[in-house]
């Protein structure tokens, strides 16, 4: 092997869901860095294209390309491969980083983030985007992978699927209990889930040579207010929250063959937080 070229995925193809997200044009970023060719799939097309813009800004000859993708739709997945396929002609990395991130409901008379009042609906929604979504990629775009026998498949998950949200810091004053503000409980259930889904998927396609790994990233600092921040950052043994280009070495990592050896394993990014 030449160790000088282990982070080297030229000739590769990758495909990112979520894409246009904050960190999904990190990880187009660290792929494109290591010389892939990069699918940035997502929903909407205008934040796709502003995604784009963004990432050739830094990048202005990158080889990515969009792709609208739902990934809570087989046939949209199914098209989307295929479409990766004529051009392509293959698949070599996917990176499962779709998900919602939930914001913070209110009402008059009682904060509707609490799990006493979470609605069954909102439920279903996150978990089939940011759960049942990365099994559908997994099962569609790996399926291909196997009749080449190769590929690798990175899960985003989060710290906050080896410890609890520390709801503290999310408390606000002069409000009751019943309209405190909570980090919902389908965050950590779909990310804890994420993580069985690697190790499951590891093991399964273990003969087909394709190495499935997680990442459980730390809060990344996207212009939080003070009053966040004063409560997270004394939960971190590093003093801060992450920068959000801090997570691509780790991408790059798990992406290339400089983690050859190693399947089914989450690798927690969290300035140290887990540790206390």
């Amino acid at each position: 092997m030449n160790y000088l070229n282990i982070f080297n995925l030229t000739g590769k193809v990758a495909v990112v869901t979520g894409g246009a997200g904050l960190l999904g044009q990190q990880h187009c970023l660290a792929l494109l860095e290591s010389g892939a060719k990069v699918y940035l799939t997502d929903l909407n097309n205008t934040l796709m294209d502003e995604a784009i813009d963004i990432i050739k800004t830094e990048y202005p000859d990158s080889n990515i390309h969009k792709l609208t993708l739902d990934v809570t739709n087989e046939k949209s997945i199914e098209y989307a491969l295929n479409t990766i396929l004529d051009q392509s002609g293959k698949v070599d990395i996917l990176v499962n980083n779709a998900a919602i991130d939930p914001k913070v409901k209110s009402a008059s008379d009682k904060n509707l983030s609490r799990l006493e009042n979470f609605d069954l609906e909102d439920w279903n929604l996150q978990l089939n985007v940011g759960l049942t979504g990365a099994f559908l990629c997994s099962k569609i775009f790996g399926s291909s992978m196997a009749k080449n026998s190769s590929g690798i498949i990175l899960n985003i998950a989060s710290d906050l699927a080896v410890i609890a949200p520390d709801q503290r810091i999310y408390k606000k004053e002069n409000l009751s209990e019943d309209q405190q503000p909570v980090k919902p409980v389908t965050y950590s259930v779909i990310k804890t889930g994420l993580i069985g889904l690697t190790r499951y998927l590891a093991t399964y396609w273990a003969d087909k040579n394709i190495r499935v790994n997680a990442i459980s990233p730390g809060g990344v600092f996207n212009n939080h207010p003070a009053s966040f921040t004063d409560k997270l950052t004394p939960l971190i043994p590093l003093g801060r929250m992450a920068h959000k280009d801090e997570y691509r070495g780790l991408v790059q990592f798990l992406c290339s063959d400089a983690s050859s050896y190693m399947t089914g394993q989450n690798i927690i990014a969290d300035g140290g937080r887990s540790v206390w």
